[in-house]
């Protein structure tokens, strides 16, 4: 019974501090934003650089931003924009209060209604629009919050971004705990190839059969051409960092303890890298420590067992 009893009181209180926290939904999030910069066409030329897209729509005197270039309009960036509402600063620490001290972006939804022109001065206003019951999660117990911004090209409304967050109080360690293990890949009909070629240690690449367009990741079709024939061509290995992020948080040990067991938790690179062949692809970066890894550093494709039934293509940095 008073194990019973204990369920009934801890349901009790988390659905009183869950009444608390809905009456948040409806406040605002941030008041009267506004972007930075207005539109324009250098910032499109390096997102579409660093995407890859060649898409004429986003150059000449005609050009239109990529839709998805949105968040690249409003966001506040390291210095921020101090939009932030009272009730939204509020709802933050009453959550923080309860014990969930710790967040993680969960997902993004955007709907477009214009498109966004050079020249437009961007605005917005966001609102919290909902807050979840209490969650158990494999990172810990908390809740999800769902912001809505509005945003406005030259007051017409533009586009909708909903962003939610998982505030969370992180789940203790097990003792006992197993090894961390990498996320597995989704391997599907129209990227079966691609491993295949990885299990005999090939990294190997689309090509479009009609206009021989090399293509990464895999597809179904070519973005050229729209040509469904392709067949494959085997990387050289040899490649440079063309981007890259340092991950700080939240810890992943499965991303650092085959490198060096220890350091598994810690910092670790992510890089987009350009092969010598001419497309790019997301890989981590092996052989320099995180803070050494720069834009243009070459490295080589190497294959890296992470447990006993995955073997990831990586690539080894040269300091020299």
């Amino acid at each position: 019974m008073t194990a019973t009893a204990d369920r009934a009181t801890g349901a009790e209180e988390a659905a009183r501090f869950h009444a608390l926290l809905k009456a948040f939904e409806g406040r605002p999030a941030a008041t009267a934003g506004q972007g930075k910069d207005p539109v324009n066409l250098p910032m499109i030329r390096h997102w579409c650089e660093a995407m890859g897209d060649t898409s004429p729509d986003y150059t000449g005197p005609d050009a239109i931003a990529p839709p998805t270039m949105l968040q690249a309009w409003t966001m506040g960036g390291l210095s921020g924009h101090g939009d932030r509402s009272a009730a939204y600063a509020e709802l933050l620490t009453l959550l923080d209060g309860a014990g969930c001290t710790s967040v993680v972006a969960t997902d993004c939804e955007q709907e477009y209604l214009r498109p966004l022109r050079p020249g437009d001065t961007v605005t917005y206003d966001a609102v919290i629009e909902s807050v979840s019951p209490r969650k158990t999660t494999k990172l810990g117990t908390g809740h999800f919050v769902t912001t809505r911004m509005d945003v406005r090209a030259d007051g017409e409304l533009a586009a909708t971004h909903r962003f939610r967050i998982l505030k969370y109080a992180p789940t203790a360690p097990r003792a006992g705990k197993p090894p961390a293990r990498r996320p597995r890949p989704v391997v599907n009909r129209d990227n079966q190839g691609f491993w295949d070629g990885i299990a005999e240690h090939k990294l190997l690449i689309q090509r479009c059969t009609a206009c021989a367009t090399l293509r990464f990741p895999w597809l179904p079709g070519c973005n050229s051409c729209a040509g469904l024939d392709w067949d494959t061509v085997e990387a050289s290995g040899a490649g440079t960092v063309f981007s890259y992020v340092v991950m700080h948080h939240p810890p992943f040990p499965a991303f650092t303890a085959h490198e060096d067991p220890a350091a598994a938790g810690g910092p670790y690179a992510v890089a987009l890298v350009e092969l010598a062949e001419g497309v790019r692809m997301v890989s981590n970066i092996t052989g320099v420590p995180y803070d050494k890894v720069r834009i243009g550093l070459p490295v080589q494709l190497e294959f890296l067992r992470v447990d006993e039934d995955l073997e990831l293509p990586v690539f080894r940095g040269d300091e020299g």
